[in-house]
C-alpha cells in the first residue's frame, strides 16, 4: 500500500490538485477518529464486493456524500446484495455508469452509491469485519 500511496502522492503534485490527503491506513481505522462524516466523495477501486465498500464508506462521508466505485462487469447477485445491505449501512445505490469501450476499460461500471442518513453507531465494524462478514 505504501507504493500506492507514494504514487499518488507524486500524481497529485504532478496535477498540481491542492485539496487532496492520501492515508496509508484502514478506512476502518481512520473512520473511528478524524475520518467520520469528513467527506463529500469516496472513491474506490479493486476492493471488495459493493456491500462492502457502502459500509466502508458510510462511517468517511458527510451526510448526502457519495461512493463512487469503479467495477469490472455487472454482477446482478453482488448488486442485489448491495441493496439488502442499503438501509442498515445507510447507503442507497443511486446510479450504475458504463465507462465505454475505451483501452482497458471495456466491460467497466461506475457504481453511484449516496449515504441515505446519518452513520449507523454500530459502524464502522472492527477491522476486516465488512470484507469478512458482509451485510446483506
Amino acid at each position: 500500500m505504501g507504493r500506492k500511496c507514494a504514487f499518488m502522492n507524486r500524481a497529485i503534485e504532478a496535477a498540481g490538485i491542492t485539496n487532496a490527503t492520501v492515508l496509508n491506513t484502514r478506512s476502518e481505522d481512520w473512520a473511528s477518529g478524524d475520518g467520520r462524516d469528513a467527506y463529500e466523495v469516496v472513491t474506490a477501486r479493486a476492493v471488495g464486493r459493493l456491500s462492502t465498500l457502502a459500509e466502508l464508506a458510510s462511517p468517511l462521508l458527510k451526510p448526502n456524500g457519495v461512493l463512487i466505485a469503479w467495477k469490472g462487469k455487472r454482477d446482478a447477485g453482488e448488486e442485489q446484495q448491495l441493496a439488502r445491505a442499503a438501509q442498515s449501512v445507510a447507503m442507497r445505490p443511486e446510479s450504475i455508469l458504463d465507462v465505454g469501450d475505451r483501452a482497458g476499460s471495456q466491460h467497466r461500471h461506475l457504481h453511484v452509491i449516496r449515504k441515505s442518513g446519518p452513520t449507523p453507531a454500530n459502524l464502522p465494524r472492527r477491522a476486516g469485519m465488512a470484507k469478512k462478514r458482509p451485510k446483506g
